[in-house]
């Protein structure tokens, strides 16, 4: 794969814009999970269920389309009205509230009207001639009719009951034009709209519906910035404590130097091959561990100690100079087993991919200067890995790496075959995430 014609077209970003881009997402990431945690969000979520939720819907449309008249309680008043206001209702109340026919009634029921005898006596008694008139009159007889009435027994009940405070507050509440905007639900509502409106709100949906694709980015599990050595050790990491870690081949032109040859400074971890005599121990594919002179020194370094894990992705800012082979990738510390190289250079290019005796699998990165520092990332999953140069893919095959976790492992080599020389693998920083997929 080209890259250098990917890089002119713009189809890969260069190494200071994509760290730019890591940069930003990350800021983007640290809010995101802020505003996750927060209570204005959680208050937005439970009244979004709940304003989303038929029954919420249904009292909305209650609210909001029901009219007064075909209410309960505007029924109610509107009988109430209807028979309070009726004539034979008027003139009963009338009667009620009139003095006269108040002591004419009283009369009518005292001791001293029952003592004057029969009717027609009391038709011709001067002294009762203005309680005749009411006797005999259309308003009396009214009055009668309505006091037995059905009509005056529903009034009464309906007076009564429209009277209590329950059902005055009923009245007012569906008699109210604008019952819906005076609800406790028209409240909820409006605070959900003002929710929706913050920019903490807007910005995590925004997020979402972006679906940042370096998805990892999100969970980080390990920094490394080269200042230190405290998390690389020298070797290769050997799960089985049998093994001799840290020895050379009989077929290379290195003895790795125990960490003497790996310095971090300025903000990377440089592991140089340097042409210098040292005896050390080689394996040799038929004598076993043999002692060898070897004309040039470099280093294994490892992370097992500090950092291994499985899934998820991985990343480094590396570049290389000189001769000799550099390797930075992923181990699981046995030699049998195959590792993932984030940046391979074979004397010859650079690649990526798998590294392994059975079943390497390589893609050549073309028009990318080794020399000069790009971000080299590989994505783990349960089903494929994925490798990239800043924000370009490289390669995608199924995963086949051990099932176990694995660690970072930096080294600088020397094949026999091949004319030796000094060279340096630089490395300026490394970086891990846990998987979210």
């Amino acid at each position: 794969m080209n890259l250098f014609t990917a890089r002119l077209t713009g189809k890969m970003l260069s190494t200071e814009q994509f760290e730019k881009t890591m940069r930003d997402m990350q800021e983007r990431v640290k809010r995101w999970r802020e505003i996750e945690k927060s209570p204005e969000l959680a208050e937005y979520l439970k009244l979004k269920k709940e304003i989303e939720d038929p029954a919420f819907q249904a009292r909305k449309t209650e609210l909001k389309e029901t009219r007064y008249k075909n209410t309960e309680e505007g029924k109610k008043m509107s009988r109430l009205d209807k028979l309070s206001s009726s004539l034979p209702m008027k003139g009963y109340k009338t009667a009620l509230e009139n003095p006269t026919f108040q002591a004419f009634l009283e009369f009518r029921n005292s001791e001293e009207f029952q003592k004057i005898g029969s009717l027609k006596e009391r038709l011709k008694s001067s002294e009762l001639r203005m309680y005749n008139v009411i006797y005999r009159s259309q308003f009396y007889k009214n009055y009668l009719r309505v006091l037995n009435s059905e009509e005056l027994k529903e009034l009464t009940a309906l007076e009564q009951e429209t009277s209590t405070e329950e059902f005055r507050k009923r009245n007012a509440f569906w008699a109210d034009a604008k019952r819906w905007e005076h609800s406790v639900d028209y409240q909820r509502e409006q605070r959900l709209e003002e929710l929706a409106k913050s920019d903490d709100i807007k910005f995590y949906f925004a997020q979402r519906e972006e679906r940042i694709d370096w998805a990892e980015l999100f969970r980080p599990a390990f920094e490394d910035d080269m200042s230190s050595p405290k998390n690389w050790k020298p070797g290769f990491g050997y799960a089985n404590p049998a093994l001799k870690d840290g020895h050379s081949r009989t077929n290379e032109l290195q003895a790795y130097n125990g960490g003497k040859n790996t310095f971090f400074a300025d903000g990377h971890m440089d592991i140089e091959t340097r042409e210098e005599s040292k005896k050390a121990l080689a394996w040799d594919e038929k004598k076993g561990f043999i002692e060898q002179v070897f004309p040039y020194t470099s280093d294994a370094m490892n992370t097992r100690e500090a950092f291994s894990q499985k899934e998820g992705m991985f990343m480094a800012k590396v570049r290389c100079h000189g001769a000799g082979h550099t390797f930075f990738g992923l181990s699981s510390g046995d030699p049998k087993k195959a590792m993932a190289a984030l940046y391979f250079y074979n004397g010859k290019n650079l690649q990526v991919g798998l590294v392994d005796g059975k079943k390497t699998q390589l893609a050549p990165l073309t028009g990318v200067l080794r020399s000069i520092y790009h971000v080299y990332t590989l994505r783990w999953n349960k089903k494929e890995l994925i490798w990239y140069v800043n924000d370009m893919e490289l390669l995608r095959v199924p995963n086949t790496l051990p099932h176990e976790k694995m660690f970072y492992l930096a080294q600088s080599f020397l094949p026999a075959t091949e004319k030796g020389g000094e060279g340096k693998l630089k490395v300026q920083w490394a970086r891990a995430y846990r998987s979210v997929e």
